[in-house]
């Protein structure tokens, strides 16, 4: 049984690989078209100008008793990071490392302690996940012309 147990954790991240090497040949493939990035880095330029993303922000404001600990949108922050990074020809190491460096910074190095890091790493993930959807959303049904 352990053996039926581990050949399906390893079917399960030989998955998880291939669809993250097929994910980067598409993003590989879309960087290097220079109308459908410049198309894109419009719609998602426009999302914020609209302020299309309000009621996604309001999501993020959290109201803590001491305003020493309002919650700062990092999400947004490293989205806008990445917009800014996103460029034709970008490579795609590049964004990676400009997302790293944003967790570094937002994440990882205000944790004091692990138990601190897994809960700030899970409301990360939780929020940037909530943002990414509704990004996707927006630009499904107002921008159909940045998906290329």
């Amino acid at each position: 049984s352990s053996s039926l147990t581990e050949a399906q954790e390893f079917v399960k991240r030989l998955r998880r690989q291939t669809d993250l090497c097929n994910m980067v040949k598409t993003v590989r493939a879309l960087l290097n078209n220079n109308s459908t990035v410049t198309v894109l880095r419009s719609g998602l330029h426009a999302i914020f100008n609209e302020k299309s993303l309000d009621v996604t922000k309001n999501l993020f404001q959290e109201k803590f008793r001491n305003s020493k600990k309002r919650q700062k949108n990092v999400q947004l922050k490293c989205l806008k990071n990445f917009i800014s990074s996103l460029t034709s020809s970008t490579d795609i190491r590049d964004l990676l490392s400009c997302l790293s460096s944003d967790l570094q910074t937002f994440v990882i190095k205000p944790s004091k302690s692990k138990e601190a890091f897994k809960e700030q790493a899970s409301d990360f993930m939780l929020k940037w996940n909530l943002l990414l959807s509704n990004v996707g959303k927006i630009l499904t049904i107002n921008r159909t012309d940045s998906f290329g």
